[in-house]
């Protein structure tokens, strides 16, 4: 006989949804290059007074051989015509290790109250030290000194020890101005060359808006194409 299977009990009920009715995307709405068309989306989100971090994004890396992927959210901090740059530790954390074996990445926005997601995918490269070093500089004081004290990823005994780490590099820079305290060599931007741009607006009854831009390579054109929800 065959045996039945469990029939089991959630430990948690998701909240009940709401209907995407905000806005809609049509072919009208397109622009022939995805930057632009992002660029309008993202500066819409900035103006948004509810969207209270539209810089917030999902960033995926897998681990080759096992195929293991991770996610975290990171900030977005630059775009140019290449891609999208994000800024961390790229010397001990979990995803510059994903990054030396598959030097490929994803991206996610998604901004809640404009119904609206946008999901970016191609290879990952570091950007040159010119540039790092120039972002660098505009970051706040305890922030430039917290890239120098933090063993990202790494076991730590207990907060204390981070606490003294962080005491010992105050001290080293103490007589530093601002813009002398210098970049980690381990610290810098990572941009991601997209290959695909996902244009998402919520709709009704889950029947979303959904433009996928591809193309094969970063010189070849843009071919769009409506897809499924």
């Amino acid at each position: 006989m065959a045996q039945l299977e469990k029939t089991e009990t959630p430990i948690i009920f998701a909240p009940k949804t709401f209907q995407f009715d905000k806005d809609a995307l049509d072919e009208s709405n397109l622009k022939d290059n995805p930057i632009e068309l992002f660029t309008e989306w993202f500066n819409e989100a900035k103006e948004c007074p509810t969207e209270k971090l539209p810089e917030a994004i999902t960033f995926s890396s897998a681990e080759l051989p096992s195929g293991k992927v991770s996610s975290r959210v990171l900030l977005f901090k630059e775009l140019d015509q290449r891609g999208f740059t994000i800024y961390s530790n790229w010397g001990t954390s979990g995803k510059a290790h994903d990054i030396k074996s598959n030097p490929y990445g994803a991206i996610n926005f998604f901004w809640k109250d404009l119904q609206r997601q946008v999901r970016i995918e191609g290879p990952a490269e570091y950007v040159n030290r010119e540039t790092s070093e120039r972002y660098f500089n505009t970051r706040p004081r305890g922030s430039k000194i917290g890239a120098w004290s933090s063993p990202q990823s790494q076991v730590i005994k207990n907060r204390g020890e981070l606490d003294e780490l962080n005491k010992e590099n105050t001290e080293r820079f103490e007589g530093s101005k601002d813009n002398e305290i210098p970049c980690p060599e381990y610290w810098g931007g990572l941009r991601i060359v997209p290959l695909i741009i996902e244009f998402w607006q919520g709709r009704p009854s889950r029947l979303h808006d959904r433009f996928l831009y591809t193309r094969e390579s970063e010189n070849d054109p843009w071919k769009v194409e409506r897809i499924a929800p």
